[in-house]
């Protein structure tokens, strides 16, 4: 828990998810994204694997949805561009839909994303428990606010990233770079949730947790040396990205996102995730793969 009452939530913005993971149909198998709100720069990951995976799932009829997706970062995106995403339909089964897709910004490749989709079953079912010791969302600070109570500690960059008025509301669960520097033991944990009420498309709400989920987690790899995203002279991507998505969810409540790191060397870090509702179930693994540099 955290050591003080925190202050009241700021209040839940109007759903900049949806639009922000619509994408238009230009032909059959061609979709067009949309440009980063208000961005500069290069476009946050995590943007065009949601918009790749809704393009495909246009593409997929009935109710079957994702399961699973994996893809490879090629180039920065530009965050001030839409998007263009062509769709390959490789196989529609009795069970499986296949698909895959290439996103391109000015005639090049910055994104290849292969996904599955499947009809709704019943089957033999397992799954880890929810962590315990977990405080509760209400308890504690989200990135905002825990950015003016250790203002001393914000650097500029930072500063900066959290004036981009994200759709996504995160609130650590322990204090993490540059407010703690002592690397984690084990998972760390955050709450995670969309910043207002979504429709009720559960292919939206998926394509929402894969955007957020690439929110920090290669952080989970920079912590355990010490440093953080904007620590002086680190050079951070994403290199690639898998999911598998278990059950129903909606990111319009908060989810619990564990991270960890088993492994970092030659340059690249690998991470881990798990995805839980509030309730306790498992709904969704990650795994990210990404470049961690250092240059002084």
């Amino acid at each position: 828990m955290t050591d003080q009452t925190p202050e009241p939530a700021l209040p839940r913005a109007d759903d900049a998810m949806t639009p922000i993971l619509t994408v238009e149909r230009i032909e059959d198998n061609f979709f067009r994204g949309r440009e980063t709100p208000n961005g500069k720069g290069r476009m946050f990951g995590g943007q065009v694997l949601g918009q790749a995976l809704m393009a495909a799932a246009n593409t997929v009829e009935g109710d079957r949805l994702n399961h699973s997706l994996h893809a490879y970062f090629m180039r920065p995106g530009d965050a001030t561009l839409p998007v263009l995403y062509r769709v390959e339909r490789d196989m529609d089964g009795r069970s499986f839909n296949t698909r895959r897709v290439i996103a391109i910004q000015n005639g090049q490749p910055i994104l290849n994303l292969a996904a599955s989709f499947q009809v709704q079953e019943e089957g033999f079912s397992h799954t880890d428990p929810f962590p315990e010791n977990i405080p509760e969302p209400e308890d504690l600070l989200n990135e905002h606010q825990l950015a003016e109570k250790y203002s001393d500690q914000v650097p500029g960059m930072l500063a900066r990233f959290l004036e981009w008025d994200r759709p996504v509301e995160i609130r650590p669960c322990s204090l993490i770079p540059p407010y703690d520097m002592t690397p984690p033991e084990g998972e760390t944990y955050r709450w995670i949730r969309a910043n207002a009420p979504m429709p009720d498309d559960q292919a939206l709400h998926r394509a929402a947790m894969v955007y957020t989920s690439d929110m920090g987690l290669i952080g989970a790899a920079l912590a355990k040396h010490e440093v953080g995203f904007f620590t002086e002279g680190m050079r951070v991507a994403s290199l690639d990205h898998a999911t598998w998505i278990h059950g129903d969810l909606r990111m319009d409540d908060w989810l619990l996102y564990c991270m960890d790191s088993p492994w970092s060397g030659g340059g690249r870090g690998l991470t881990g995730g798990r995805v839980f509702t509030r309730d306790g179930r498992l709904v969704a693994t990650i795994a990210q793969e990404g470049m961690i540099r250092r240059k002084l």
